[in-house]
This record gives structure tokens, sequence and C-alpha cells, in this order.
């Protein structure tokens, strides 16, 4: 545990090292902060910080910088006290960048995303309405190709979502249209997960019974639904030009390619927690090796079908998270707002 001398000393060297990018010394404490110290005293502070984790010391004479450990602190510190402003403008500023006549959820997303990233200056993401509670109003096949089905979801909300799928066997529009028909019977106001549960014990049912046209379709209604569930992709990453720490080309591409990957969305959906607002993720070495030097702030959002999805930033590990924490949570609500009315 940190004492009160010690959590003072450390928030200022990591404020500082916010607002300077650079290595803090004692003497620029003393001089930014009146916390009545000498700097010599101040020093011995640092060193013990210094064995704690909570900061530490890029080279020889150098002042010292933050670790992981010690933005966690802040970070953590900053959600307890729960004080965060945006402004008083920033609320109804939002509803007014993100009012359109669409009423297309994805369309406002996207809107949402480059909004978020022009006002935070950093790269903004937004992960779309989870699939495990979108209810099935119809769905549609189309014959695409000899093996090939245009499987279409029109959700109770509206939403439509086309998948493009390869079968083993050859079916015909007829077979299709039928087997369009008896989906629709059975398994409408259903959502994703209770279909998915649903087929499960049709599929049981229907091997008994040796009805092997209406199982093999059956299964590919599954295959359908998994899909959609997991065919999770962000809705617009932009700002990828405000990421002024990465000089190198390389590591920016490399980044890129690291979130633009299903593969980071799926662990990034296993870290976070769905029924909490704003989360943050300082270092995400743990979900992307690339990633090590940033961190995201990221809230989540909803319609008025309680669908949930996520909305945030991704920045350097000094960003000014006392500025940008409470603009994501504001932007995730004024979404949510939104859709919720939509």
């Amino acid at each position: 545990m940190l004492d009160e001398r010690r959590k003072k000393i450390l928030w200022a060297i990591i404020q500082s090292h916010i607002d300077l990018s650079t290595p803090i010394g004692s003497s620029l404490i003393t001089r930014r902060y009146p916390i009545g110290l000498s700097p010599a005293t101040v020093r011995n502070i640092m060193a013990s910080l210094e064995k704690m984790g909570y900061i530490h010391q890029p080279h020889t004479s150098a002042g010292r910088i933050p670790t992981e450990k010690g933005f966690r602190f802040y970070v953590d510190t900053l959600l307890e006290e729960g004080n965060l402003s945006p402004g008083e403008n920033l609320f109804p500023d939002l509803l007014k960048r993100l009012h359109t006549p669409e009423k297309d959820s994805n369309d406002i997303i996207q809107k949402a995303t480059k909004t978020l990233s022009l006002m935070s200056q950093y790269m903004a993401l937004a992960i779309p309405l989870k699939n495990e509670d979108m209810t099935l109003q119809q769905v549609k096949f189309i014959k695409y190709d000899k093996k090939k089905i245009l499987a279409i979801f029109i959700s109770e909300n509206g939403l439509v979502r086309n998948t493009l799928i390869e079968t083993e066997k050859t079916y015909t529009q007829h077979q299709l249209n039928t087997a369009a028909k008896i989906l629709n019977t059975k398994f409408v106001g259903l959502t994703v997960q209770e279909m998915k549960e649903a087929i499960t014990d049709q599929l049981l049912k229907e091997k008994k019974a040796y009805n092997r046209l209406i199982a093999d379709l059956l299964s590919l209604f599954k295959d359908v639904v998994a899909v959609q569930n997991n065919d999770i992709s962000f809705n617009g990453i932009s700002g990828a030009s405000f990421l002024p720490d990465f000089v190198d080309l390389k590591q920016i591409k490399q980044i890129l390619k690291a979130i633009e990957s299903n593969n980071f969305v799926l662990k990034l959906l296993d870290q976070m927690d769905s029924s909490r607002g704003i989360q943050v993720f300082v270092g995400m070495e743990r979900i992307i090796p690339a990633m090590k030097e940033l961190s995201m702030v990221v809230s989540i959002y909803s319609n008025r079908t309680r669908s949930s999805g996520a909305i945030g930033i991704i920045g350097p590990t000094r960003m000014n998270y006392k500025k940008l924490i409470p603009i994501v949570d504001h932007t995730a609500k004024t979404l949510t707002r939104i859709l919720s009315s939509s």
C-alpha cells in the first residue's frame, strides 16, 4: 500500500509525464506542485516508488517515467474518485454531431466512431452490437452458385446481415425456399442464442426421424447462425495518423493489422465486462504483443432491445486519461440514447 506522500509524488510524476512526454525529475516536481518537500526528499520517495515497480529510470542520470503498474494506479484512482467531467457542452454537441435522418444503426455507430476520433485525436473503434441478443424476423436462402448460398438474416429491429456460405451438397432454389419457410415458422421471434439451442434439439429429432433434407438444412442454418455470432468486426477505424508517439511506420502497420483481426476482437471481448460501463486497458500486450505500449479506453453502449456493443479509443499509454475517459463515456451514453430511440 502507498502512503499519502508516495501517492502524491507518484500522481505528480504521472501527470507531468502525460503533460510533457519526458522523464520527470525531482526538481521539476517541486517546481510544478506545492508539495512542501525538498528535491532531495522527493528523490528518496522516487527511489522507493521505483523499487515498488511504479516508475523506472530509462537511463542513468535521467528522470523517471511511469510503468504500466504506475499508470494502472493512476487510472484506478481516477475511476474510483468518479469526478471526471467532460464539460457542459459535450453531451448536446455529441447529439448534434451524431444526428442523422438515417435509422441504420451501423451508419450511426460509424459516425460515432469518426466523431470520437476527431474529439480525442486518437484512433477510435467500435465493436458492433452483439448478435446473441438479436431476434429473428425472417431468414432467406438464395442460390448463388452450384454449392454456394447467400443467407439473409433479418432481425426484429430491421438489421440485415448477408452471409455467403459454401455447402457440401447442391440444393435447388425450391429446396432453399422450403427450408426458409420451415425455419421461419420454427424460429421467428427467437434470439440468436435461443435459435442455436433450438436447432441443436431439432437436429436430434430430425436425425431420429431420418428426415435427411430437413436435418441437412437445419445444419446449414446452424452454420449461418454461427457466422452471424462470430462475424464481429470493427465498424470503422479512423484516426490512425493521430498516433504521434509512433514514428515508426512499420510499427503502425503491425498495430493496424493486429486490431483488424478477428483474433483481437475475440480476445478483447473475453477481457471486457459487458455489465460495466467505462473500462480502461493499460498496456495491451496480453491481448496483442504488438500493442505493448498502447492503452484503450472503452465503454459499453446498447440499443432499445438491450443488445450491446463497445466503443472506445486506442492511443499511447501516456494518453490524457483524465480528459479522454469522460469523452469516451459520454460518447457511449449518447450512442445508447440515439440507438434506443431509433
